[in-house]
């Protein structure tokens, strides 16, 4: 799960994206709107995090190119501005949601998550397959009845897996949803986490590799 922040002020845009990645998502974080339509460009992104009042290009433009474009990421539009008037016109520029500052960082998140669940196909609150069972909401997996302490990015990895529905995941969409931009794509952490991951899931083993292509969950 993906998300692109843009926020002109450092502290808080790090503030953000930190809140985030405890909550497993992958975050990239840039300051203003030129740099965000660069990433936009490239990249795949689940959810637009985009405060309203940003240099260069402002974020009123950069909502209309993300809703003009047909991409799938939704927008969750920041701004100081509080007045109904600024709510309705950030809406009407094509914003999935809109929230003023100062905000409480779990509101944020809450919202996050709703937003994840727009742009992708709808999945049910809990995932079962193959003996699993996870709940999202309360980050909970669990095996044939037995519970499974993971970590953070063990649980978004193995939520990816499970969502693809037996389908495999090639190991450069593991690394673009799971981690972020600043991923070193020659990295041997995929490995490590499935590694630990596969570990913790027990036998017999459910995670398939599938030589040169990815992994997957039948």
């Amino acid at each position: 799960m993906r998300v692109l922040v843009v926020e002109d002020e450092p502290i808080m845009a790090d503030a953000i994206a930190e809140w985030l990645r405890r909550e497993t998502f992958a975050v990239d974080v840039v300051l203003d709107g030129d740099a965000a339509l660069e990433r936009l460009a490239v990249n795949d992104y689940d959810v637009l995090v985009l405060d309203r009042d940003i240099p260069v290009v402002h974020g009123d433009d950069v909502c209309r190119a993300v809703v003009e474009s047909g991409a799938a990421t939704r927008v969750l539009m920041l701004t100081a501005a509080s007045a109904v008037r600024d709510r309705v016109q950030g809406l009407s520029l094509g914003a999935d949601d809109y929230l003023s500052k100062p905000f409480a960082f779990a509101e944020l998140s809450a919202r996050v998550h709703a937003l994840v669940r727009r742009a992708r196909p709808a999945a049910p609150p809990v995932l079962e397959r193959a003996g699993l069972r996870i709940d999202p909401a309360r980050r909970e997996v669990s095996r044939d009845g037995h519970w499974i302490l993971l970590a953070n990015k063990e649980f978004a990895l193995l939520t990816e897996l499970v969502l693809a529905g037996g389908a495999v995941v090639s190991a450069e969409q593991l690394l673009e949803k799971v981690w972020d931009e600043h991923i070193d794509p020659f990295t041997n952490v995929l490995r490590v986490t499935m590694m630990k991951l596969r570990r913790k899931l027990g036998d017999p083993p459910i995670v398939e590799t599938v030589a040169g292509v990815g992994y997957r969950i039948r």
